[in-house]
């Protein structure tokens, strides 16, 4: 009988595994598990399983070099069944006193290892997650009796906590908390200029050897593993935190909201797959973006949106993720019920903005923020896409994703399908919006400014923008709300601005479109 089994999930790679702390080579076991479950429960891309499975055996490699004793289950080994049945057949077979894991990152993973060890007779030795600047407990503590759950107010909260971009007095370094507004900048009718390069690692045996598994494993799965070049080693993840502090932060915030075709990563740090599979800590990120501003000054729009990002609103959202567990996955505050559109897995759309930034994720397996908040998830809310329908979608396509982020991202954020629980208002916009921040409209075959179907002054027929349409619906639909709202109320002044006649004509649009969301 074995002391300890210690259970390491496929995204809690790295040493510091709160698991692994206490290790003794001598009773206990690393046990791995692969099962093909885990991407065919929500329609894994190729690319999101190549990142998880060739990391997990690269991590895999390093306990076994330093001798540790190492059960590894592969997806295409013997043993049957799904994730749960093959931890059950281990537990069964090697008998721990004990069953050790870090609290998983989703709350269906963490049933079932509770599920696993009772059914299997040994104790659950389940440990706080170390990786997270805020305990689970903690965020708890911060939110309890507040009226409002607010990522800004938690934010500052952890500022000052954890003395970061604070100065002696506790106030923010330039005089405010927060310089987002200068980070929203388009990149003009010019576009892009003097991009700097990203780190691109090239896959290995390890890798290619995965990549051979899933076109046998799961040859019908979309995407294409072409273009794989993440970091799939905590090494190659520390070249990439360094590639980017010293490359591309300086212009990080005032290009983070700008969109273009065919420039897939531009400034963008690409580090949340590292962070998400645990390879690196919030906290390396956070020190190494300091530590470049020591030596050498990152302009302060860039330096404070970055760290945002991982001191704010990361924490923030998987704090919300396991405060409103289970029934996040539920959440559906407009009520929506429409099926998500297919070209959603094929980038078959006339679209160009929808084209552009599904066909990236289906080659790349990632998107960033704007392109997931205001392009694809914008859409599947104003197309009234069923929530969970476009949560599970995000899980499947990006290499990043995890369910502590992505759900409360999506259902919470894009979606606004948890109402006005941690965000103050729907995400939504025009097309003119999408024109604005990036050079997608051009040559497509919608006209951004157009609400309903027209012709121009030469008497050619233009076609009203989706996006166009279905905003001016949404707000029509909602105008009650909206106009209750400071943050919306404007959306509704310039509603009221359009003639009756035209109003009507939205609404016509607007079923055309709803009705032929596919054929888009």
């Amino acid at each position: 009988m074995l002391k300890r089994l210690c259970l390491v999930l496929g995204d809690q790679l790295n040493f510091a595994n709160p698991v692994l702390a206490d290790f003794d080579p001598a009773g206990d076991v690393v046990v791995m598990i692969e099962a093909a479950s885990e991407s065919t429960l929500v329609w894994s891309t190729k690319p999101r399983i190549a990142m998880f499975l060739s990391a997990m055996r690269h991590f895999a490699l390093e306990v076994t070099a330093r001798a540790w004793p190492l059960i590894y289950v592969r997806v295409d080994d013997a043993l049957p069944g799904g994730f749960a049945e093959r931890l059950q057949a281990v537990v069964a077979t090697h008998r721990p006193e004990t069953l050790a894991v870090c609290e998983p990152g989703e709350w269906r993973m963490l049933e079932t290892v509770q599920r696993v060890a009772h059914d299997g007779g040994c104790a659950l030795d389940l440990r706080s997650d170390a990786h997270f600047l805020c305990s689970r407990d903690e965020f708890a503590g911060w939110a309890r009796g507040r009226k409002q759950l607010r990522m800004e107010f938690f934010y500052r909260w952890m500022r000052a906590r954890h003395d970061i971009l604070v100065d002696a007095a506790g106030e923010p370094v330039g005089g405010r908390w927060n310089f987002d507004a200068e980070n929203r900048k388009g990149f003009g009718r010019r576009g892009p200029v003097d991009v700097p390069t990203t780190a691109r690692f090239e896959p290995d045996g390890v890798t290619r050897e995965v990549f051979e598994l899933i076109e046998n494993e799961f040859p019908d799965h979309p995407g294409s593993v072409e273009h794989f070049g993440w970091p799939v080693r905590r090494v190659d993840a520390l070249v990439a935190l360094e590639r980017f502090v010293e490359d591309r932060l300086d212009d990080f915030g005032v290009h983070q909201d700008a969109m273009w075709s065919d420039l897939p990563f531009g400034w963008h740090a690409l580090l949340s797959s590292s962070l998400n599979l645990k390879m690196i800590t919030p906290r390396e990120v956070i020190d190494a973006a300091l530590a470049r501003h020591a030596r050498r000054p990152v302009p302060l729009p860039s330096l404070e949106g970055f760290i945002r990002q991982i001191l704010g609103w990361r924490e923030f959202v998987r704090g919300m993720y396991w405060l409103d567990m289970p029934g996040m996955r539920d959440a559906n505050h407009y009520g929506y019920e429409r099926p998500l559109p297919r070209w959603y897995w094929t980038a078959d759309t006339h679209m160009n903005c929808m084209r552009h930034c599904v066909g990236q994720t289906l080659s790349h397996g990632y998107a960033h923020h704007i392109q997931r908040l205001m392009v694809t998830g914008q859409f599947a809310l104003l197309a009234e896409v069923r929530p969970i329908e476009v949560a599970d979608w995000y899980l499947a396509v990006y290499v990043d994703a995890v369910e502590w982020v992505e759900l409360p991202n999506v259902v919470g954020m894009a979606l606004h399908a948890q109402g006005d629980r941690f965000t103050s208002k729907p995400y939504i916009a025009s097309g003119a919006y999408i024109d604005r921040m990036s050079n997608y409209c051009r040559g497509c075959r919608y006209e951004p400014s157009r609400r309903v179907d027209g012709v121009d002054t030469l008497g050619m027929p233009q076609r009203a923008c989706p996006f166009t349409t279905l905003y001016w619906h949404f707000v029509d639909q909602n105008r009650d709300a909206l106009a209750r709202n400071p943050r919306t109320g404007l959306m509704v002044k310039n509603l009221d601005r359009i003639g009756a006649a035209e109003r009507a004509a939205i609404t016509d649009q607007a079923a055309r479109t709803l009705a032929g969301l596919d054929e888009l």
